[in-house]
């Protein structure tokens, strides 16, 4: 859904009138805590957007950052010399952050979300020093860690893959994730895993981005950390390895 098309068109407020209808709300006016959070709901989609693809409904990524949006009014200090949006943006991303925390099916520990945090942030890093994508193993370099470590923890906050979602479309229906995995026999399933479990982390996510997924070379590269000659060198090892097992 187009959120923006059906948010309702107010006229944007100057610093003055925001502050007013603030000092309103607070005071316990409901009409002016309406007003500002109709007026500031742009604001909540565009912060919203950023989080798309991470499993949410984005109905309930709305939901959640307008509840954002209302805290940031209650708690706004009328004292401070700063805009309200500058204040309110902070409040709504943490608001959604908290949300996703709180309903991942996954606990991850707090210190491999704080690796995967300065592994994220070492990567945004790099790509404006390098002008390309870095690898896992620079990034790792940067962090002085291993760079298997940082792919565990890359891995434990990846977005978890929902099975209705969709790998191909072309002409007719949709092929859906759970399709794929439901054409393979017990057995096969049986051996594939046992033969998935003996590879390595990148090499095990490499192999379920390309041959279950569907991602192409270019599209794995990216979701590693790597380039796509590096993807295409380790996939033909890795089926070789395979082959030989089987």
């Amino acid at each position: 859904m187009n959120w923006s098309s059906i948010l309702p068109d107010r006229a944007p407020l100057n610093d003055e009138e925001v502050r007013d209808l603030i000092s309103q709300a607070q005071a316990g006016n409901l009409e002016a805590r309406n007003f500002l959070v109709e007026n500031n709901l742009r604001l909540v989609v565009s912060i919203a957007n950023r989080f798309e693809n991470r499993g949410i409904e984005m109905e309930d990524l709305y939901q959640i950052g307008s509840i954002g949006l209302v805290k940031a009014i209650d708690d706004f200090d009328l004292s401070y010399d700063v805009k309200f949006s500058t204040y309110a943006v902070p409040k709504i991303i943490g608001e959604i952050k908290r949300y996703l925390r709180e309903s991942s099916p996954l606990r991850i520990s707090r210190s491999l979300k704080d690796l995967a945090h300065r592994g994220l942030k070492m990567k945004d890093q790099l790509t404006n020093e390098l002008g390309r994508t870095p690898t896992v193993g620079e990034i790792a370099s940067r962090l002085n860690v291993a760079s298997e470590e940082l792919m565990a923890a890359l891995e434990a906050v990846a977005p978890v893959q929902s099975l209705q979602q969709i790998v191909h479309e072309d002409e007719g229906e949709p092929l859906l994730l759970e399709d794929q995995i439901a054409t393979i026999e017990d057995d096969q399933s049986f051996l594939i895993n046992d033969l998935l479990s003996k590879l390595e982390l990148e090499e095990r996510r490499l192999v379920l981005l390309r041959y279950f997924a569907e991602k192409s070379q270019t599209e794995v590269a990216a979701a590693l950390g790597i380039s796509q000659s590096q993807v295409s060198r380790l996939e033909k090892r890795i089926l070789a390895e395979l082959k030989k097992q089987l």
